[in-house]
């Protein structure tokens, strides 16, 4: 039994420091990085490609809608012409320095509003799919598991990718299988304890309890940890102390898929 552990890094951008990235790149098998849309610059991107490769950390793109001042978090009413274009633009950003390193990306995750929007709106789902199948067709692209990533993860797979489910340690879920929006009461987890369970429980018997206590079928190849909780490093140890004495081993996705 295995699985990949992940978390969102390099989101500083300029002298802005965000996360504890030196600490929780130790607990984690892969690495999605902010590609300067709406987070991180050329210096963090090329720094934490480095930080990734001196701990054996895979990395992956981390695209996002062109808006810093929202972190990527507000929806944009984009056409699928300009989302394909900017996930195009900005993996390529990104394998560019990553490549002068030495390092081949391994996977590709949207960001905040576009990984939501992609998993309820067709369209942006699609140009997301076919901007990562026309850059590189060997890259895994990463969609919500459960029955909120269904449609997104049927088009990744019309076009030819390959596709791992992803679930959230630390964000609570509907019922429906979809992410408690951000700002509503408890969408975000913070007791490591109770998120180690959670993430047991996913690897282990493919489901997670709902808001309502429901429980929701959540087949996941990927976890993810938010590099931007303030208590991410207690989360990450806990998640892959959890997991590893439960019997999961943690490696990184393209080793599983």
């Amino acid at each position: 039994m295995f699985i990949d552990l992940n978390c969102d890094m390099g989101e500083g951008f300029g002298d802005y420091c965000l996360g504890c990235d030196d600490e929780v790149i130790r607990h984690i098998t892969s690495a999605n990085l902010a590609c300067g849309f709406h987070a991180s610059d050329p210096i963090t991107m090329d720094q934490t490609v480095r930080l990734c490769a001196s701990h054996g950390v895979a990395v992956g793109a981390h695209p996002g809608y062109p808006d810093l001042r929202g972190f990527g978090r507000r929806n944009l009413d984009c056409k699928p012409e300009e989302v394909r274009g900017d996930v195009l633009y900005q993996i390529g950003a990104l394998a560019g320095i990553a490549r002068a390193r030495g390092v081949e990306l391994q996977h590709v995750k949207p960001h905040g509003a576009m990984y939501n929007t992609a998993a309820a709106h067709p369209p942006t789902a699609r140009a997301i799919a076919q901007a990562v199948a026309e850059f590189d067709p060997s890259l895994i692209l990463v969609v919500l598991a459960g029955p909120g990533g269904e449609a997104f993860r049927a088009i990744a797979q019309e076009v030819g990718l390959k596709v791992a489910s992803e679930a959230f340690a630390d964000r609570a879920y509907t019922a429906e299988g979809r992410l408690v929006p951000r700002g509503t009461k408890g969408a975000v987890i913070h007791d490591p304890e109770t998120v180690a369970a959670r993430c047991l429980r996913m690897a282990r018997e493919g489901v997670v309890e709902a808001v309502d206590g429901a429980l929701v079928p959540l087949k996941a190849d990927t976890i993810c940890v938010h590099g931007d909780t303030p208590s991410a490093v207690e989360l990450v140890k806990a998640v892959g102390r959890a997991l590893t004495e439960g019997g999961v081993e943690l490696r990184p996705m393209g080793r599983n898929l």
